[in-house]
């Protein structure tokens, strides 16, 4: 039987115990259904997982023993920084989501010209918190002990002119060139991908410029949790760790 997994933002000792934070204590309680005696695994973004038992559990309080720690060496050898331009809803969540499965290391949102969601000073701290969870629920199930880490959304011709040190490759329907022509990857590569509109003709003209070399991937116009996925999957392929 799968052991279930569970994200915690706190230091962990073995040997020790821990009361959980409520929200947590209530998601094993009333979403995993698990009772006292049950064992769960615990991570904290350190790269080691915790193999713990429940001692004492309520409708909002639990206390768990940390057991002994273990390193699972599954995170890529191929660092990739997924730049996705802000999609609505859904479109984006499972990018997100499908991205952290796939071994991706760093999730940068970029504001493009066809992005159709507005952000405002308070909704980006929603939206990045709730992205936040969709990156921990992901790493939580595919059994990764590192997070992606999410970056503040920031403008695409603003991002042209920071990350400059990896092989940028960015998603525009029509061109000739494959993923696999690409000869220059090491072990980072930045993965640019647009909203539903995908990428204007200026931005590509743009992104050319500044050195990203733009690939198609495949004859098919791909929405944006398929070219996602796509790439990203393409790219482990190639450089990375997926057979």
């Amino acid at each position: 039987m799968r052991i279930p997994r569970l994200f915690i933002d706190m230091m962990l000792v073995t040997g020790e115990t821990i009361c959980l934070p409520r929200d947590k204590a209530h998601h094993i309680s009333h979403v995993l259904r698990m009772r006292t005696g049950d064992v769960i695994k615990l991570f904290n973004d350190s790269g080691d997982e915790y193999e713990s038992r429940i001692i004492e559990i309520t409708k909002k309080n639990a206390q768990l023993e940390i057991g002994v720690s273990s390193c699972v060496a599954n995170e890529s050898p191929l660092s990739i920084n997924l730049c996705l331009a802000i999609a609505r809803g859904q479109h984006m969540d499972l990018s997100i989501q499908k991205a952290v499965e796939l071994g991706v290391n760093t999730i940068t949102p970029l504001i493009s010209a066809f992005s159709n969601v507005k952000l405002q000073d308070n909704r980006i701290e929603n939206k990045l918190a709730h992205w936040q969870n969709i990156i921990i629920s992901a790493a939580e199930q595919c059994g990764r002990n590192k997070l992606a880490q999410l970056q503040n959304p920031v403008a695409f011709s603003e991002w042209l002119d920071t990350a400059t040190t990896m092989t940028r490759i960015m998603l525009h329907p029509g061109k000739q060139q494959s993923l696999s022509s690409v000869k220059s990857v090491k072990n980072k590569v930045a993965l640019i991908i647009g909203p539903e509109g995908g990428f204007s003709e200026p931005e590509a003209e743009l992104a050319q410029e500044k050195g990203c070399v733009l690939i198609s991937v495949g004859p098919r116009i791909l929405r944006t949790e398929t070219a996602v996925i796509s790439a990203v999957s393409n790219a482990q392929q190639l450089w990375g760790d997926l057979n």
